[in-house]
């Protein structure tokens, strides 16, 4: 037996603003096409298992991550992949503690040390509960250190974190394969997910060959210091050359229906929803 009934998620496909950004009346926050409408970063893996249980693996747990649960149904976490630990991928955290319930187990976050070094200073009540002055309703996780290149295996699938560079901080992407055995890729897979990225080091080139399908960072057209922009995403895709490269991580500068349309065959915006 093998993987079966792959599926990734697009939760969230907006900046650390979301879209509509608040006070502003541009023409993409004021826009009546849903797929303008973006939430915060992160995204969900959903497969069968080996032995045939469903599984669920987000990537980070955004500040949106409650309206992510309700809108999806979702109802049980078997992971969390951490990218990094800036407000807009980690302050949905908390809920977790609602999955607790729900299986009665603790969740099991995956990322870098100093990913959780970071989350202990912000979340010292879910890491340090002992220290609370009453005792309350918090998050029981585990936490599991990983390495960029050192590819680990969850439920059958073989799960590769990625250096990748988010200006001057080192952060990771994920590629998700099929683990070795036998039977056929299954849906989306394999599939590499690289949000708020600048840079692909050398050492990761090699990791993004024979993709699926890429999700990539594209923050805009104009030029930032740590994000993609849209023909720096458009160069990226095409040296990794992926049958279908998803973007997201879009600001407001983004207007769907406009940009759509002006992508090459093979690339395509990403939108809150979108199944893969």
């Amino acid at each position: 037996m093998t993987v079966r009934d792959a599926r990734f998620t697009l939760l969230g496909t907006g900046t650390s603003s979301g879209v509509p950004v608040i006070a502003c009346d541009c023409a993409t926050c004021t826009s009546d096409d849903p797929r303008d409408r973006r939430t915060r970063v992160g995204a969900m893996l959903e497969f069968t298992d080996p032995s045939g249980e469903s599984r669920t693996i987000l990537v980070d747990v955004p500040p949106d991550h409650r309206e992510h649960a309700l809108r999806h149904r979702i109802r049980r976490v078997d992971a969390i992949l951490l990218t990094h630990a800036h407000v807009d991928h980690v302050f949905g955290l908390d809920d977790a503690r609602h999955y607790n319930v729900s299986m009665r187990a603790p969740v099991h976050l995956w990322g870098e040390h100093a990913v959780f070094e970071e989350l202990a200073r912000i979340y010292q009540h879910i890491f340090a509960p002992h220290r609370n002055p009453n005792k309350s309703f918090v998050a029981e996780v585990v936490s599991n250190r990983v390495a960029p290149g050192g590819p680990f295996e969850l439920f059958g699938v073989r799960v590769t974190p990625l250096r990748l560079l988010h200006g001057r901080l080192p952060i990771l992407g994920y590629r998700f394969d099929i683990a070795p055995g036998p039977g056929p890729a299954a849906g989306p897979l394999p599939l590499a997910y690289c949000t708020d990225v600048n840079a692909i080091p050398p050492e990761t080139w090699p990791l993004l060959r024979g993709l699926d399908t890429l999700v990539l960072d594209m923050l805009r057209e104009r030029a930032h210091p740590t994000h993609f922009t849209l023909a720096e995403s458009l160069d990226a895709a095409a040296r990794i050359a992926a049958r279908r490269t998803v973007f997201t991580h879009m600001t407001h500068d983004i207007r769907h229906a406009e940009h759509a349309a002006r992508l090459p065959a093979g690339v395509e915006l990403g939108f809150d929803g979108l199944r893969l």
